[in-house]
């Protein structure tokens, strides 16, 4: 296995990029991973994107900007911007063929966001502990009234996620925390009930784990090989 780390331009940033290129493989299928909000970074992620280049895949583990070693100022993230971000890297990294999407948190819109642009080269989804934002959020920059905006009292309800992932047919893994203090209830309920009705569906949950599943599967490679392991029917 052999990695490298480089530099992709787009929307105005560098992001910093780790791709991980396997000994031997025919798998068609690249592996994209996204880390979350906040302090989330590519580095809680590589261990994950080894894991799948040691099955096979070509992965590849990004920093959005504002976090790790990219460029740009957090508050000025959004939604829009993500994904824009992360389709720029996805057409540099995947130009064509097949496609699986890892998601922590945040990353679960924007897997959403991705799926609706990619339409059926996206053959897996790998969830962790994922959000959804009501459309109003989606151009709100960061630190421009974004959190008191999804901070509103069920402003998740109105997501087109759910709508999303209610139509999506290729596999889906659903990675549920043990404790989640951050993600409510009702939004995983939905996504689950979404994900049941078209979607080769399998779910997850880690005894103790929380919210931070990046972290969670950082530590723990038996967890890491289940994830990868239903990646590879």
């Amino acid at each position: 296995m052999a990695h490298r780390d480089f530099v992709h331009h787009a929307d105005g940033e560098e992001l910093s990029c780790t791709a991980y290129t396997p000994a031997c493989s025919e798998r068609p299928e690249r592996v994209v991973i996204m880390h979350g909000a906040g302090a989330g970074s590519k580095q809680r992620n590589l261990p994950l994107a080894q894991d799948f280049a040691k099955a096979g895949f070509h992965s590849l583990a990004f920093d959005f900007s504002g976090h790790g070693q990219s460029t740009g100022r957090l508050e000025l993230l959004s939604l829009e911007r993500r994904f824009l971000q992360a389709r720029s890297v996805i057409e540099e990294f995947v130009p064509d063929g097949p496609v699986t999407l890892v998601g922590f948190s945040m990353s679960g819109q924007t897997i959403a966001d991705l799926v609706e642009h990619l339409g059926e080269r996206v053959t897996t989804i790998v969830l962790g502990a994922p959000a959804a934002y009501g459309a109003e959020a989606w151009k709100v920059p960061f630190g421009s009234g974004f959190t008191e905006l999804i901070r509103a009292p069920h402003s998740w309800r109105g997501s087109p996620v759910f709508d999303t992932y209610a139509r999506y047919t290729g596999r889906a893994v659903l990675i549920v925390p043990d404790q989640d203090s951050v993600i409510p209830p009702g939004v995983t309920f939905r996504i689950e009930a979404a994900l049941r009705k078209r979607a080769t569906f399998d779910r997850l949950m880690f005894p103790d784990s929380q919210h931070t599943l990046g972290l969670w599967l950082a530590e723990h490679p038996d967890d890491r090989r289940r994830v990868v392991e239903l990646c590879t029917p």
